[in-house]
C-alpha cells in the first residue's frame, strides 16, 4: 500500500455485509464502536477496530478523528429526476395529472442549455449535502441535459448513471423525439459518456405509454448492442397507468411483458416503483437480473400505492431505495427510509433500521449492479462514505442519548434525521461536503 496516500478516519463504523431481512439480523452488519476506516488512493484499505489498526500505521498516515460520530457508506439513490428540482412540493395530483400539470411543463424549460446546467449543479449539491454519493438519474429528452448532468458529476468525481429520455407519443410536441432520433442521440451520448471516470449511461424510455412499439424496440436494440449499460424506466406505479398500458399494448400479457418483448428486461435494468405486479412478473424480473427502485416518498405523496418488499425479496428481485424527486418530497435517504418504514407498516411489513440502511447502501448498489465498487466497506471498494452527526438537532441529541444499541440509534436517525444529520460526505476519500466550515 502507498502509505503516503493513506488516510485513517476514526469514529464509530457501521456497514452491511448482506440483507438483514425483515428481522433485522445483526449478523448481517459490521459495527465497530471505536473503529478506523483506512482509505488508500480513494479506496477502502481496511475497516476494523482502532485497537487493531492504529498501532500498525506509519507516522505518515494522516488520522482524522470524527469524535465518536457514525461513519456509514455513502447513500445510493436508485431513482431520481434532476429536472424536477423546481417542482418538488407542488400541490398533489396522482401520477398522470402530475406529469401533465408539472413535469412536462418543467422539462420543456430544459430546451435551454443554461437551465439544464444550473439545475444539474444545484441537484448534485443537494445530493451531497444529503449524504448521497451515487444516483440513477433521469434527464430530459434534450441531449444537452445529459451532457450537463454528466459534466457536473465528473467535476465532482461522483458515480452517477443517467440518460436521455425517450418519448415519441402521448406527451407535448416540444418534448417528442422519434424512434430513430432517440436511438441515434442515445447512442452518441452513450459512446461519449459511458465508462468515463465513474459515469454510466442508462437507456431511458420514460415509461411505456410515451414510447411507441418502434421506439421501445430500438431501445432494446441499443441495449443488446451495449450490454454493460443500464436501462432505466418506470413500471406499474399507478393503477390508471397500468390500465392505460393494457390498452396501448393489447398483445402484451402485462406491463413487464411490454418491456420484455422489447428486450429491456435484463441485467442492469432498473424499474422504478413496481407496485402492481403479478407472480409471473416477479419471476421474470428476478430471472433476468432486473431491479426495482422502491420510492416510498413519491408513492405516498402521489397516492400511487404500497410496495410489497417481502414479495420482492422472496422472488429474489434486487431492490434499492429511490427518492424520486420531484414526486418524492425529500432528497434525504434518511427521510426516504422513514417513509419506507411507514409505507411497509401499512402493508403489514416491517423495516428494521439496519435493513433501511441496507436498502440505501449495499442493497441499492446491488440493484444498480455496482456492488463490486460501492455499497459497503469491503477492502478495495471506492471510499464513498458519510459522517452522521449524533446531535444535529436538540430532539435527536436527546433521543439518541436514551438509545441502548446501534440499532436503536440508527432507527432514531432514520425517523428523525434529514440533511441536518449529514456532517460530512466523502467521494473516493476526498471531502465533498461539510456542514461546518473546513479550517484552511
Amino acid at each position: 500500500m502507498k502509505l503516503a496516500t493513506m488516510t485513517a478516519h476514526r469514529g464509530r463504523i457501521l456497514h452491511c455485509l448482506r440483507d438483514p431481512g425483515e428481522a433485522g439480523d445483526l449478523d448481517a452488519i459490521d459495527y465497530f464502536d471505536d473503529g478506523v476506516l483506512l482509505v488508500d488512493d480513494g479506496h477502502i484499505a481496511a475497516a476494523g477496530p482502532s485497537a487493531s489498526l492504529l498501532p500498525g500505521l506509519s507516522e505518515s498516515v494522516k488520522i482524522i478523528d470524527h469524535e465518536g460520530a457514525l461513519l456509514v457508506p455513502g447513500f445510493i439513490d436508485c431513482h431520481v429526476h434532476y429536472p424536477q428540482v423546481d417542482v418538488i412540493a407542488s400541490y398533489g395530483h396522482q401520477l398522470l395529472d402530475w406529469l401533465n400539470n408539472y413535469t412536462y411543463t418543467e422539462e420543456a424549460r430544459f430546451a435551454k442549455e443554461a437551465v439544464a446546467q444550473s439545475a444539474a449543479g444545484f441537484f448534485l449539491d443537494q445530493l451531497l449535502c444529503n449524504g448521497t454519493t451515487t444516483a440513477m438519474v433521469f434527464a430530459t429528452v434534450h441531449p444537452h441535459s445529459v451532457d450537463a448532468i454528466f459534466t457536473a458529476a465528473r467535476q465532482k468525481n461522483m458515480r452517477l448513471a443517467a440518460g436521455k429520455v425517450m418519448m415519441d407519443r402521448n406527451c407535448p410536441v416540444e418534448l417528442q423525439d422519434t424512434p430513430q432520433s432517440a436511438y441515434v442521440e442515445s447512442r452518441e451520448l452513450l459512446q461519449r459518456w459511458h465508462g468515463q471516470d465513474r459515469l454510466h449511461y442508462a437507456i431511458t424510455p420514460r415509461f411505456a405509454p410515451t414510447s411507441s412499439d418502434a421506439q421501445l424496440s430500438l431501445a432494446g436494440h441499443l441495449a443488446a448492442e451495449f450490454p454493460d449499460v443500464h436501462v432505466h424506466t418506470h413500471l406499474a406505479e399507478n393503477r390508471d397507468e397500468v390500465a392505460w398500458v393494457a390498452k396501448l399494448f393489447p398483445d402484451s400479457r402485462s406491463y413487464v411483458d411490454v418491456y420484455k418483448r422489447a428486450g429491456l428486461v435484463r441485467e442492469r435494468a432498473v424499474f422504478a416503483h413496481g407496485l402492481y405486479l403479478d407472480d409471473q412478473d416477479c419471476v421474470e424480473l428476478a430471472s433476468a437480473g432486473s431491479s426495482i427502485a422502491f420510492c416510498p416518498g413519491s408513492n405516498l405523496f402521489l397516492g400511487s400505492g404500497l410496495f410489497d418488499l417481502d414479495r420482492a425479496r422472496e422472488s429474489r428481485i434486487r431492490v434499492g431505495l429511490g427518492t424520486d424527486i420531484g414526486g418524492g418530497t425529500s432528497f434525504s435517504l434518511l427521510r426516504t427510509m422513514s417513509e419506507a418504514y411507514k409505507a411497509l407498516h401499512l402493508n403489514e411489513q416491517s423495516l428494521p433500521a439496519v435493513r433501511g440502511l441496507f436498502l440505501a447502501t449495499l442493497g441499492a448498489a446491488q440493484a444498480l449492479h455496482m456492488e463490486n465498487s460501492i455499497g459497503n466497506f469491503d477492502i478495495g471498494k471506492e471510499a464513498d462514505f458519510l459522517v452522521l452527526d449524533g446531535a444535529p438537532t436538540a430532539l435527536l441529541e436527546r433521543r439518541i442519548g436514551r438509545t441502548q444499541s446501534i440499532s436503536e440509534e440508527l432507527f432514531a436517525q432514520m425517523i428523525l434525521g434529514d440533511d441536518r444529520s449529514i456532517a460530512k460526505t466523502y467521494l473516493m476519500g476526498a471531502l465533498a461536503y461539510s456542514k461546518e466550515p473546513v479550517p484552511p
